[in-house]
């Protein structure tokens, strides 16, 4: 009988339908934490909830990574019924959870392979895909872990902000950076690096340039490497996801393309009107 691999994330990743169902997915939830209370992103707390508390309460909502216990108890349930378990979890850069993650393996005595995505969202969905694909294939764990971190290096993302607001009541900028680029109307263009680190790629001075801006980023990707999918992921502005998915059918066919919402959790720093491109280059 083949080994059972259980594949383990956080709740910044996005989830398919086929993924949230699947019996060998669990995923541990991030922490929003709002005017003293604590939530469970995608348990006790959607991404509507969470846009209505942005809007109506004072103090910005924060995150925070899970717990020890909380990754233990799942560890020690697992054990039950698996072998082992690969963990793929938010980029280390921008969250303690692989910490979290690791140290509860170990107090759990639990055969747990964890890999950082050195990113979020969609490239986390890709990964899993993969790795379950791979456990099909009878791949032994170790290799499976190792050709995921191969693979995360190789994911890119293009990052448009819905709000500068988020990021600079949770501390992630200046006030003059902030008022500069409200005045302005500046719409930085962020993403992150192969290392994890969230960086700042581009500012544009409209909603519009910038988005063709990564429209033509992502053609010149396509042109130099082989790009088979891309996930636009979006901050609760279906429309705009929309019309960003029509351009690029336009500019790139024989491209699939998936769509999706970021989580809560990732709500928090890049607000509401946020949009987002993953794609891995082969």
């Amino acid at each position: 009988m083949a080994k059972k691999i259980a594949f383990v994330t956080d709740s910044t990743a996005f989830l398919s339908e086929e993924l949230r169902n699947h019996p060998d997915v669990y995923v541990v939830p991030i922490v929003v934490i709002s005017e003293g209370k604590e939530y469970e992103d995608g348990v006790d707390l959607s991404s509507e909830q969470l846009y209505d508390i942005i809007r109506n309460e004072k103090e910005v909502p924060k995150t925070s990574q899970p717990n020890v216990t909380k990754f233990k108890e799942l560890y020690e349930q697992l054990k039950k019924d698996y072998n082992s378990a690969i963990a793929i979890h938010v980029s280390n850069k921008l969250s303690g959870t692989i910490e979290s993650s690791s140290a509860a393996k170990d107090e759990a005595d639990f055969d747990v392979e964890v890999v950082d995505s050195c990113s979020l969202s969609f490239a986390i969905t890709t990964l899993i895909q993969k790795g379950l694909k791979l456990v099909n294939q009878d791949v032994q764990v170790e290799e499976v872990a190792n050709i995921l971190r191969d693979t995360a290096k190789r994911s890119k993302n293009l990052i448009l902000l819905g709000s500068l607001e988020q990021l600079y009541k949770g501390g992630r900028m200046s006030g003059a950076q902030f008022l500069l680029g409200n005045f302005l109307k500046i719409k930085p263009i962020l993403s992150i690096k192969s290392d994890g680190e969230l960086g700042l790629l581009e500012r544009i001075r409209s909603e519009k340039k910038a988005t063709t801006k990564i429209i033509n980023l992502f053609k010149q990707a396509c042109e130099e490497y082989k790009v088979k999918q891309v996930g636009i992921m979006h901050g609760n502005v279906l429309e705009k996801a929309n019309e960003l998915k029509e351009r690029i059918k336009n500019e790139i066919p024989n491209l699939e393309i998936i769509m999706g919402e970021i989580s809560s959790s990732l709500a928090v720093h890049g607000g509401e009107g946020t949009l987002a491109i993953f794609w891995n280059e082969e």
